[in-house]
């Protein structure tokens, strides 16, 4: 019966939509499982759709024009049939694989069958490129079937870009609706393939995709999510709807990963870039008690994302005078001095940005002179002198730079410490002996590895 539906193009037209409905409306409920007919259905569909690619060239160019909605029916049959499945559907798939000599198990069928149509659509170097990185085998793994999804799309955005575009449009109108059983590998492909749709005109339905069950519990959907809204928040027609997450992207700013912290600040960043926005100090205060901390971040591009974004900030705020914001701004001259002296140059460029900005939100002058005439000792002797509290601070912050890789800050460290040394009372504190005790330990320290290099340096001579 297929044969001679195969020789007659006009019926291929008609019968392929009804076999890709057959094959995609199924899996993607989550009560396909209970009914095996169905499950049976799509498996039988999946064998005619192959067996056309293969063997029928009367359906090849029907097959081409459908070949978006049968490549992700296709990705979601290949999960549906990875899980466990009725014993009837069992029985089924046996008899096809002993009549057509197909593989052993139907998610590898599903997996050949993708690869067939790939192939068709002359990316045969894809598929081998696939193979060696073990993609489609990781594609049959429940646990890391997302990551797979991701990979498969990296490596088609480079050699099949239309059709990643009508693949990204067919994903967001399956994740849009009712949610699919295989949202999260669906997901994995659409964010990284996002960047092919017309963002102005489908950016609101993937905004509503992306921020869908936020905060979630899931690690890997909340890094998905975020790289899709690293690519949405370049839409100025999305800010808006993003800044609806604000709170949501503020708390994300405390995960220990910095690859999350970085996207995080980058969406921030974009969102906060709109033309006569004014936030206020109350807001400001929350934002910044949580980028001060990433100033210290062993990512030198956190670093800098922070940074960048706390002047940002300091620009926004709508008070003038005393507010909540004020004493963080205040707090942050120290770490802002340490890294103006960063051997990374870009953090160092926005760290004096940034001290030039808190300078004028304090109306602190005196401070923005020394800074615009590059006055480092000078700045650091007006931070010291302002109170003890600050001094205590100030050394507090000496101490881990001290062990810095950046000669340039470890000489600053040395030469503050020094200098609060010369500025004591008669009678030093408790904490100033307690530094003073760490500094002479630490020089101690090195000055013992010195010598211990030296002597490992010299050559030996013989008597």
């Amino acid at each position: 019966m297929w044969r001679t539906i195969g020789s007659s193009r006009p019926a291929a037209k008609k019968v392929l939509p009804a076999l890709l409905s057959v094959m995609q409306d199924g899996p993607l409920d989550s009560t396909f499982f209970s009914r095996g007919d169905e499950a049976i259905f799509a498996l039988a569909a999946t064998v005619v759709l192959w067996w056309a690619i293969a063997h029928v060239p009367e359906w090849h160019d029907t097959v081409l024009g459908h070949s978006a909605r049968l490549f992700v029916a296709l990705l979601f049959q290949i999960f549906s049939t990875t899980e466990q499945m009725p014993e009837e559907v069992d029985n089924f798939w046996r008899a096809c694989r002993e009549e057509h000599r197909l593989p052993t198990n139907p998610n590898r069928f599903a997996v050949q069958t993708k690869k067939a149509l790939l192939c068709l659509l002359s990316w045969e170097n894809g598929v081998l490129a696939l193979e060696r990185k073990r993609v489609w085998d990781t594609l049959l793994c429940a646990d890391t079937r997302h990551y797979a999804a991701g990979l498969l799309a990296r490596e088609m955005r480079r050699g099949l870009a239309r059709l990643c575009s009508h693949i990204a449009l067919r994903l967001l109108s399956l994740l849009i609706g009712k949610r699919p059983r295989w949202d999260l590998p669906a997901l994995a492909f659409l964010v990284e393939v996002l960047e092919r749709l017309d963002l102005s005109k489908h950016g609101h339905h993937a905004l509503r995709v992306m921020s869908r069950q936020l905060p979630s519990e899931c690690r890997d959907r909340r890094r998905l999510q975020l790289r899709g809204l690293v690519v949405l928040c370049k839409e100025p027609s999305l800010r808006d709807g993003i800044r609806g997450m604000y709170q949501h992207l503020v708390e994300q700013l405390a995960d220990p990963d910095g690859e999350m912290v970085a996207m995080t600040l980058t969406v921030l960043t974009h969102v906060l870039q709109e033309k006569d926005l004014k936030i206020r100090s109350v807001i400001a205060a929350k934002l910044a008690e949580r980028l001060l901390p990433h100033f210290e971040n062993d990512n030198s591009h956190v670093q800098l994302l922070s940074i960048q974004l706390f002047c940002k900030v300091m620009e926004l705020v709508a008070e003038v005078g005393e507010n909540p914001f004020t004493g963080i701004v205040s707090q942050s001259l120290v770490p802002l001095f340490w890294h103006w002296h960063d051997e990374n140059r870009r953090v160092a460029e926005a760290s004096y940005q940034a001290l030039l900005c808190a300078a004028r939100f304090l109306r602190r002058r005196d401070l923005e002179e020394l800074l615009k005439e590059n006055q480092r000792m000078t700045f650091s002797q007006c931070l010291l002198a302002e109170s003890e509290s600050r001094a205590a601070e100030q050394l507090r912050c000496a101490l881990p730079c001290l062990r810095s890789p950046h000669m340039a800050v470890r000489q600053e460290a040395v030469r503050c410490i020094g200098l609060q040394a010369l500025m004591e009372y008669e009678t030093p504190s408790f904490l100033s002996q307690l530094i003073q005790l760490m500094f002479y330990a630490r020089t101690a320290q090195l000055r013992r590895l010195d010598e211990e290099n030296q002597g490992l340096s010299v050559p030996s001579t013989s008597l």
